[in-house]
């Protein structure tokens, strides 16, 4: 991820916005995800994480890692229109859509610098929690796990028709 990522005008505005709450003392939640069919798991956990703080910004994972990682028909809705969808949470007060390229530890790193979330949100399911744990920690902040994963409820299952 290059630093041309945090010059766009839309990224910048969410920084100084959360500067500005930061300032006024509010907690700044961090949750990202791919989001591809949002259900009401992926719901209970964006609401579970604004309730950790006082500002939730989402990160919403790119169609080209979408792609890559969950494979060939994946991701079922564009970037655009699961944008829109966790817009259109009223407890959501950012979102985004993280970079094309997003896998590399420093990426996760300036993430993380940038944003400088007090919490991480994360689900218990989540991967790599002590790598998360100790990247949040570096910038002053927590990885919390705001939700118990339900295995019964997900997008493969969904689409696979099993529920």
């Amino acid at each position: 991820m290059t630093a041309d990522f945090y010059a766009q005008p839309h990224i910048k505005n969410i920084l100084q916005t959360l500067e500005n709450s930061r300032k006024n003392g509010k907690t700044i939640v961090l949750a990202t995800g791919f989001f591809d069919l949002l259900h009401e798991e992926h719901k209970k956990f964006l609401l579970k994480a604004r309730q950790a703080g006082d500002v939730l910004v989402v990160g919403v994972e790119s169609d080209v890692r979408v792609k890559k990682i969950k494979g060939e028909g994946r991701p079922i809705h564009t970037q655009k229109v699961r944008l829109q969808q966790i817009k259109d949470l009223s407890y959501v007060n950012e979102v985004f859509v993280l970079p094309d390229e997003f896998s590399l530890p420093q990426d996760h790193e300036q993430l993380i610098a940038h944003i400088r979330p007090n919490i991480l949100a994360i689900s218990s399911h989540s991967d790599h929690q002590d790598k998360k744990r100790a990247l949040v920690e570096k910038y002053g902040g927590e990885l919390r796990i705001v939700h118990q994963h339900n295995p019964q409820v997900s997008t493969s299952q969904l689409l696979s028709g099993v529920q």
